[in-house]
């Protein structure tokens, strides 16, 4: 068990299912109504609409999934027209969302409960657990939040409140840190209706409250008086978790390819980072504006003129592109690209949240300001 205490303090205590969690459960059920946020995905949910907000609000803010939300269930209402929905359109829904690979799980799971289970979501969370793109997290507040179950969700704002209720002091990066926490919670689970309040409780809990980075909000916490981290004025000893490896940078060129009024647009590998997307033609290294027609000479293009469009940074999860832009006028268009208006690529084509700096070009030459 790893702690970040001084030496000269009492080491945290693992977790244990006692009656502290059984009477923290009962005070979020009391307190978790009258402070219930009404969200899109909270008004008259069916298990389609939860499982569409749970994939879109992993590792992505409520504020930036609200209209997203709202869009995918208007254009894609229903598991069966998800199935069928063109991998671009998908994707075009999806842009500027991030973490590309959700949506695609989302397509591949309707295409199976298709396929499967007659086009509804299956009301076991081991079942749910076989669809792409579900894990323990995901399967648990589906199956609480749609079906009654008494299944635990625990992300991180879930592992923060209880490891700080408990004064745990176990890694919760490591994978069977959730796994206690969920097994301990799963002892207390109410059924029907009150196992969604409480998933949806400690979620609110967490994400309004049992704040991270030195700002937990105790003086309105319904668990302050079960608190054991609070009552040792130790709020911010928990969680305990490692550090993450260091991410990786890499330099990239972005060449905005101008033939007349379109543009060059190039489909990313169908594997690896960003697959599938459509992208500016992208290169690695930070090249000059002296450097940039050579390449262009590559691609069998012709430049006339190059002007520098900055530079723009993009972290993912394990990387960090740093950037820098050109946009070159070509005499003509080279093969080996799709040539697009402006308005043709903003209409139809998903391109990365990425490229969201070089994205303003086309959206200013599109309304009649060229750069």
């Amino acid at each position: 068990m790893k702690s970040i205490l001084p030496a000269d303090r009492t080491p945290a205590a693992p977790l244990q299912a006692d009656r502290l969690l059984q009477d923290a459960v009962v005070s979020v059920l009391r307190w978790y109504p009258a402070v219930r946020r009404m969200l899109p995905w909270r008004r008259s949910p069916s298990p389609y609409q939860i499982w569409v907000s749970e994939i879109m609000l992993q590792q992505t803010r409520i504020d930036t999934v609200i209209p997203y939300y709202t869009r995918f269930l208007k254009e894609l209402p229903d598991v069966a027209s998800l199935a069928a929905v063109p991998d671009d359109r998908l994707l075009k829904l999806w842009e500027g969302l991030g973490y590309y690979s959700r949506a695609r799980n989302l397509k591949k799971a309707a295409v199976l409960l298709m396929r499967e289970y007659g086009g509804r979501l299956p009301p076991s969370a081991e079942e749910l657990r076989k669809l792409p793109g579900i894990g323990d997290y995901t399967a648990g507040a589906i199956a609480s939040l749609a079906f009654g179950l008494p299944e635990p969700a625990v992300d991180g704002n879930v592992l923060r409140v209880i490891t700080r209720l408990t004064a745990c002091g176990d890694d919760i990066a490591e994978q069977k840190t959730k796994r206690r926490v969920s097994e301990a919670l799963r002892g207390c689970y109410p059924e029907g209706y009150s196992a969604g309040l409480l998933t949806e409780g400690l979620m609110e809990l967490g994400e309004t409250v049992c704040l991270p980075n030195g700002s937990p909000r105790c003086d309105v916490c319904p668990l302050s008086a079960l608190c054991r981290a609070h009552r040792e004025s130790r709020e911010l000893s928990f969680p305990v978790k490692s550090a993450k490896a260091p991410r990786r940078a890499e330099e990239k060129t972005v060449l905005l390819l101008r033939c007349g009024t379109r543009y060059a647009i190039r489909r990313r590998p169908a594997a690896g980072l960003l697959a599938g997307l459509w992208e500016f033609p992208t290169v690695d290294g930070a090249l000059s504006a002296d450097q940039v027609p050579a390449l262009a000479a590559e691609y069998g293009l012709s430049v006339f003129r190059v002007t520098p469009q900055g530079s723009a940074k993009h972290i993912f999860t394990h990387v960090e592109w740093r950037m820098s832009g050109y946009l070159l006028d070509c005499g003509e268009e080279a093969p080996g690209f799709l040539w697009r208006t402006p308005e043709e690529i903003l209409a139809s084509f998903p391109l990365p949240t990425a490229f969201r700096s070089w994205q303003r070009l086309l959206s200013e030459e599109k309304a009649g300001n060229p750069g």
